[in-house]
């Protein structure tokens, strides 16, 4: 992929590690387009950044992402660069009495259904590119789980394999498939803590090696992961799956 003269266009463009891109992005001469649910962010954002686009998107509604397509092509039919990167994360305690499925019924519709509606919306203009990109974030704990977020986890794990059968099917069609999967970074992801907690990787450092990996197209298996990434992504094929678990999710 280039990394200069493209049209993106990235969900959950406006906080944390979407935001962080898209600014990244944009420094480098592309046409960004932000897609959130939140319109004072959406205005804030672009006006703060002139030629950045701001566009309303909320995933809770089945019909959005195909709306916003009809959008977008109608706008920017040279958009070549999606970025799925929206998604949500909630602990749950399964053992607690008044434990239902509400909050995993959440995050299965924004980061599993939501990803996949905005790929079937996005998917057929991006066919009509010389060369497209399409990246969705995932999670390092797709490879080791904290338990006490489990449909995250999960649904993290599930876009892990989506993505590897995405890849395949669109193997003679110039689409690159990539999965960016971060560890745990500096955004509010979690709440207002995750953000100063000194164990997570700053945001700005986060960022700043993915765009070097980017730029030197290091993703092995359209896999970019910054160095903290890999200890629990080969953990299991390591044969230190069990050690990793557990350093995760104390007894």
């Amino acid at each position: 992929m280039k990394m200069t003269g493209n049209t993106i266009l990235i969900t959950g463009g406006t906080s944390g590690i979407g935001r962080a891109l898209a600014e990244a992005l944009h420094d480098r001469g592309n046409r960004v387009i932000i897609a959130g649910r939140r319109q004072a962010l959406l205005d804030q954002i672009t006006a703060e950044r002139p030629g950045m686009v701001g566009q309303p998107l909320d995933l809770d509604d089945p019909a959005a992402p195909s709306r916003l397509a009809t959008e977008v092509r109608a706008r920017f039919p040279e958009l070549n660069f999606l970025i799925a990167n929206a998604g949500i994360s909630k602990a749950e305690d399964m053992t607690a009495d008044g434990w239902n499925v509400s909050d995993a019924e959440a995050m299965v519709e924004t980061n599993i259904l939501g990803v996949l509606r905005v790929a079937g919306a996005f998917l057929p203009i991006l066919k009509t590119q010389q060369n497209a990109t399409i990246m969705v974030t995932s999670s390092n704990l797709a490879f080791v789980p904290r338990a006490d977020f489990p449909t995250y986890c999960a649904s993290k794990a599930f876009l892990h394999s989506w993505l590897q059968s995405l890849r395949h099917q669109l193997r003679n069609i110039p689409i690159e498939v990539l999965e960016l999967a971060p560890p745990y970074v500096q955004t509010e992801l979690t709440g207002a803590q995750q953000a100063s907690d000194a164990r997570a990787m700053p945001l700005t450092a986060y960022v700043a090696e993915v765009m070097q990996l980017l730029e030197l197209a290091v993703h092995p298996r359209g896999e970019v992961l910054v160095e903290r990434d890999r200890t629990r992504r080969w953990a299991e094929r390591e044969g230190r799956y069990e050690a990793a678990f557990a350093a995760m999710n104390p007894s």
